[in-house]
């Protein structure tokens, strides 16, 4: 199954979008599944009574995750909570927590990736640029989280656990928060594992103007620094050439300067403006919406060699839209921390360069390199 996961700035019609391209998909053919995955209902509006075989559209209903994960928490609690003389909650008088579409959405995901119904594409429709990509690095963010707190090495101490309890006087884990900790971690590897597949791709909505371009530019380097690949970039909105006269002159001229910048660094798909809120299948058809490109691979980091040549590992990072001054690096054992703009990711080193310390980096062609200099003391030494 091919996954696209579409967003982009506020009132940059992503949700119409998402719709079109879903609806363009079906009426090819395509087994698709439309996943909505904002805080409220924008898909149904613009659906209209579009009723497309090959088409099935579903929403993410936090409210209803959040009580079924405080039930399971209040049962395998129960005994702690008795003991306290802690009053359970009552499941219909309790509102979601923050925090809690967020997981909703990333549970929606892992069990459209694992449903028995058979669909050959997934299209999500993602909340704005900043909140989509602060959920989609929570996989990964989590499981670094967990590992931290709960070493997975520390569950081979069982028996011990009473006796280390004793000695150290403090109450250790009990058994069913490391059993917890690992259902999550699974669940959310599922999500990891579908992020990073050949066939995920990120669709970028934005209206051609400097401020889409602003917003576009920033969200293209959030998802260059999540390790995600950037399938294209959709203009919409576009405003018709025939109407460059008049006062329209100068937004029709403006979109076309855009346009021919986003060209140079992106795929990019003009949508046209319809003078009109797009509503039911035929507006969703009118738009023209590309369909989901084909598998192409992930995104690689990739290291090279050049250690005959200047003494160093070369690491390159695509960071498109970078800038110099915005950039930071921080190393810490085995992990990097990158600071980009807005966005911080923190990355395991890969084997070799673990054994190296950092020798400096440069900004290039929208490409970070890092250079890793062997430390004598931890490289395999040769005769």
């Amino acid at each position: 199954m091919r996954t696209l996961l579409i967003t982009g700035p506020g009132g940059s019609g992503r949700t119409t979008v998402a719709a079109a391209t879903a609806f363009a998909a079906a009426r090819e053919g395509t087994r698709t599944l439309l996943l909505g995955a904002g805080p409220e209902d924008a898909l149904g509006p613009v659906l209209g009574d579009a009723d497309l075989p090959g088409l099935t559209v579903r929403r993410v209903d936090a409210d209803a995750g959040f009580r079924a994960d405080l039930a399971a928490l209040q049962e395998r609690a129960g005994g702690a909570l008795d003991l306290l003389g802690a009053s359970r909650l009552v499941l219909e008088e309790t509102g979601p927590l923050p925090g809690a579409e967020e997981l909703a959405v990333l549970r929606a995901l892992r069990d459209a990736a694992a449903s028995e119904d058979a669909y050959d594409l997934l299209v999500v429709d993602l909340p704005a640029a900043p909140r989509a990509l602060a959920l989609l690095a929570l996989p990964e963010e989590l499981r670094r989280v967990l590992r931290r707190l709960l070493p997975p090495e520390r569950q081979a101490a069982r028996a011990l656990r009473p006796v280390l309890g004793r000695l150290a006087g403090v109450p250790m884990p009990a058994e069913w928060i490391y059993e917890t900790a690992a259902r999550l971690d699974l669940q959310l590897a599922a999500v990891q594992a579908l992020l990073a597949d050949r066939g995920t791709a990120v669709r970028l909505v934005a209206e051609p103007g400097p401020a889409g371009a602003d917003a576009l530019r920033t969200a293209a380097l959030g998802v260059a620094l999540r390790g995600l690949r950037l399938d294209a970039v959709v203009a919409n909105r576009v405003l018709p050439e025939s109407e460059a006269a008049g006062w329209l002159a100068g937004p029709v001229a403006q979109q076309r300067k855009t346009l021919d910048e986003w060209r140079e660094e992106h795929t990019v798909h003009p949508v046209a403006h319809l003078g009109r809120d797009p509503r039911g299948a035929d507006d969703l058809a009118a738009l023209a919406a590309p369909v989901a490109p084909a598998a192409t691979g992930p995104v690689r980091w990739p290291v090279t060699d050049r250690i005959a040549e200047d003494g160093v590992l070369v690491w390159h990072l695509p960071l498109p839209g970078a800038r110099r001054d915005s950039l930071d690096l921080v190393r810490r054992g085995d992990e990097l921390t990158v600071t980009a703009g807005p966005f911080r990711r923190v990355v395991p080193l890969p084997s070799a360069l673990r054994r190296c310390t950092v020798d400096g980096a440069a900004l290039r062609e929208g490409e970070l390199r890092i250079r890793f200099r062997p430390d004598p003391e931890l490289w395999p030494r040769t005769r």
